[in-house]
């Protein structure tokens, strides 16, 4: 999407909070109770009691997508192996997620555990450290156990655990059941107030039993962040700003951080997309902090740490790496029967969607594998509907009947006028959806993943087969607890396709003891990027196992309270003037022709890494590690007459660069080029290229790169103007002056300090190709713009190779 500078104002406080999930709310509130300035940038919108998505209309569009004008809940993505689901709206995943408040077992925080393709899951921090912290989550989220005895599912899991001699618990929920947290468990019941004002100000009530906690609580009964955390932020002072997605940020000289962000308008004509695909544009908003917080998400967190890769060159290079899905598996028991052979009714839509959770144990604590929890898995009212009428040959046979008796009844003008007992048997006894219920599980997969960007996307490289092992034991756990009820085991068609699907994605941006082992320390702070902090599931060296939202906020807490007890510089909201820009005054215009011009659009693309200087290296390590470097370029000749008589033939270019390695795409601010001129000191003719590159986060680029034209390896004139050596500098640099007295020659200068990036890349043949049409003229010599320019190339090039060629230095 476009954005332009809405101002040049920026606010100043002591901490952005980017997200608004169990790590960005903790942390909100800590700082803010701190009385520090806090400033929360949420992307989604605020969504009080009520107003979650019901009807299919409402359904339909509940995603989140800026680009297609949907600023719903579910953000739902798909990569290499697996599918990812998680939340966008005030509160996080707390929004969607199941409420299940378990502890990361002890022995689970393993320590130099090896991981397939090289390194180790190893965990900076142990279960002691967490415990405090445990329990001051569990003190504002106030989970307990599920207290009803007569609900279907939860009792058939129960009998189930009893007949495997498995281990079961109902773990703590955090979901208000009775008016207080150890009073009667009641539905319907009005929820009191806590020592806070809730941030929606909308009446509460106590659990409906209706199973729809995943698609959001539309009665307020879920202790969810927007109803604790940062309910309790707001009334510390915190601002929460919502539909406010951050874009970039950078490190400031001195200390700090600037952060870019825009703020969605799905009310607005013309805000996000017309409906046809076209974006509109949107200001970009700064703001400057002490402490930085990411707290997006798995996926978000690391997404933007990837995307402002440039303007972090000193992170560590295990960014991205150990993603896991935490093993979440879906499976299903359908037709469950009872011991003597009937309908087991298991009611999948009463209660909460979790309401028990099997314990299956690690290597370490006892078990024969990669540990694991399997849950009842609940769902709305509504899917039973879907489920029975899904079911087509069952259908056909109940409404058959009926159909035919009614049309009996008319032709023979039958007597029987009530018709209750023939649509009671068209709808059937729903058998087929009271005996359905889903199984969730979830465990200790390896932690093997690795998330880059591919043309500026999120990508995630992860594969089923090295976690095999630890899957097919959790499905014989299934499959065991399917015959305990004599119900029928089935996969989900994603496992036939050998893909999963999570809902709690880790990984990305792992906590480790130092840099060489993972991005963050143990309270998440970013080597080398002191008050950068990384604060959610992204800073997961491994899977939690067990749900991970509770150890999550745990970290969390323990990394605020540890934040707190740093230096903090005095920091009073304030705005901090950008420079203006000097704008010349125009002077007084006189009648000229115009002048003829003329462009094209190049396209090159080619191979190139980050932290080597010289291109041949680069482009030998980026095509080893598969990192292109790509631009699209229009070069523009404002005045062809000027272009063609000056000795450097300068032109403009504009455009972008798409480099993953670096962030993605980054726009072309300002670029010069100069077709060929005659570096002083060297043989033959350049092509240079310099272009003023910004990434999203604001930190200046340059890129700067020559096509070599000459004859010393022979005759080689579509080798040497398609192949361009890049390198990518700090900063933006000037172009170099023209020696003096020297006509078209320019001072070459190899880059040194502050190279980036480097790598070669070409153009291709149909690149070329398409090239050719893309040459646009105008003006008054328009039509002869053309050959005036293809003389021009056609004559220095012959003036490079038809000259005597200068034998090759073999020293």
């Amino acid at each position: 999407m476009t954005v332009t500078n809405a101002s040049s104002d920026s606010e100043f406080v002591d901490a952005v909070v980017v997200g608004s999930g169990f790590g960005a709310s903790v942390a909100a509130y800590k700082l803010a109770a701190a009385d520090k300035s806090v400033v929360v940038l949420e992307r989604g919108k605020a969504y009080p009691p009520g107003s979650f998505a019901r009807t299919p209309a409402q359904m339909g569009r509940n995603f989140w997508d800026p680009s297609a004008g949907m600023y719903g809940l579910f953000d739902a993505w798909t990569f290499r192996g697996l599918e990812g689901i998680v939340s966008s709206g005030l509160g996080g995943g707390s929004l969607i997620y199941a409420n299940v408040l378990l502890r990361k077992d002890e022995k689970w925080f393993v320590r130099e555990s090896p991981v397939p393709g090289g390194g180790y899951e190893d965990w900076p921090f142990s279960r002691a450290d967490l415990d405090p912290h445990y329990d001051n989550v569990e003190a504002m989220l106030t989970p307990v156990p599920y207290p009803y005895q007569d609900t279907p599912k939860t009792m058939a899991m129960e009998a189930a655990a009893r007949t495997l001699g498995r281990p079961i618990e109902r773990p703590p929920l955090a979901i208000t059941f009775g008016p207080t947290r150890y009073a009667t468990a009641e539905a319907n019941l009005q929820i009191p107030d806590g020592p806070y004002k809730n941030f929606h100000g909308q009446r509460r009530v106590t659990c409906l039993l209706c199973g729809e906690c995943d698609v959001g609580c539309n009665v307020g009964a879920k202790n969810t962040l927007d109803h604790t955390y940062l309910s309790a932020a707001k009334h510390q002072g915190a601002d929460i700003r919502t539909l406010s997605e951050v874009r970039g940020f950078r490190p400031l000289d001195g200390g700090g951080y600037e952060v870019t962000y825009v703020v969605h308008d799905p009310a607005a004509t013309g805000s996000g997309t017309t409906g046809s695909g076209a974006t509109a544009d949107l200001p970009v908003r700064r703001i400057r902090c002490h402490r930085l917080i990411l707290g997006a998400g798995t996926f978000g967190s690391t997404f933007l740490l990837l995307r402002n890769r440039a303007s972090l060159p000193g992170i560590s290079p295990l960014l991205g790496t150990r993603f896991s899905g935490n093993g979440d598996l879906l499976t299903l028991m359908l037709n469950a029967k009872t011991d003597a052979g009937g309908v087991r009714s298991l009611t999948g839509d009463r209660g909460p969607v979790i309401t028990t959770a099997m314990r299956v144990p690690d290597t370490v604590d006892g078990g024969s594998g990669r540990g694991f929890y399997i849950e009842d898995a609940g769902y709305p009212g509504f899917i039973n509907w879907l489920m029975e009428t899904s079911l087509l040959p069952e259908v056909v046979a109940r409404v058959g009947p009926v159909v035919w008796q009614l049309f009996l009844n008319r032709l023979f003008h039958g007597q029987r006028s009530n018709i209750s007992r023939d649509l009671a048997a068209a709808l059937g006894d729903g058998h087929a959806s009271a005996s359905v219920l889903p199984l969730l599980g979830m465990g200790r997969d390896v932690p093997d993943g690795v998330m880059t960007l591919s043309q500026g996307r999120l990508e995630i490289n992860w594969t089923l087969a090295t976690s095999k092992v630890y899957y097919e034991r959790m499905r014989s756990a299934m499959e065991e607890i399917a015959t305990a009820l004599h119900a029928r085991f089935e996969d989900t068609p994603l496992w036939w396709a050998k893909r999963v699907i999570t809902v709690h994605p880790l990984g990305g941006a792992p906590a480790a003891q130092q840099i060489e082992e993972g991005v963050c320390d143990e309270y998440g702070q970013v080597f080398g990027y002191p008050g950068l902090y990384v604060l959610d599931g992204a800073a997961m060296p491994g899977p939690v196992g067990a749900n991970p939202s509770l150890t999550i906020a745990a970290f969390s807490d323990r990394a605020s309270e540890h934040m707190l007890d740093t230096t903090w510089a005095k920091t009073a909201v304030r705005h901090v003037e950008a420079p203006a820009a000097s704008v010349p005054e125009p002077g007084p215009a006189e009648a000229q022709p115009p002048p003829t011009t003329l462009s094209f659009t190049e396209r090159m693309r080619g191979p190139a890494t980050i932290g080597i200087a010289d291109p041949a290296r680069g482009a030998l390590n980026g095509r080893i590690r598969g990192h292109d470097l790509m631009f699209e370029l229009t070069i523009t000749a404002t005045d062809l007459a000027a272009f063609t008589r000056d000795p450097l033939h300068p032109a403009s270019a504009s455009g972008y660069v798409m480099f993953d390695a670096l962030g993605g795409r980054l726009e072309v601010e300002q670029g010069w080029f100069n077709l060929f001129v005659h570096p002083a000191g060297l043989d033959g003719r350049r092509m240079l290229y310099r272009l003023w590159l910004r990434d999203v986060g604001g930190s200046p680029l340059t890129l700067v790169g020559y096509k070599e034209v000459s004859n010393r390896a022979g005759f080689t004139p579509w080798r040497d103007t398609t192949t361009l050596f890049v390198h990518v500098l700090d900063g933006h640099i000037a172009p170099p002056e023209p020696v003096s007295g020297a006509s078209g020659q320019l001072a070459f200068v190899q880059p040194a300090a502050g190279v980036r990036a480097s790598g070669i890349i070409h153009i291709s043949p149909w690149a070329f190709a398409r090239q050719l049409t893309t040459f646009r003229t105008t003006g008054p010599a328009a039509r002869g713009a053309l050959l005036t320019f293809g003389r021009l190339f056609v004559g220095e090039v012959a003036h490079v190779y038809l000259r005597p060629r200068r034998p090759l230095d073999t020293n």
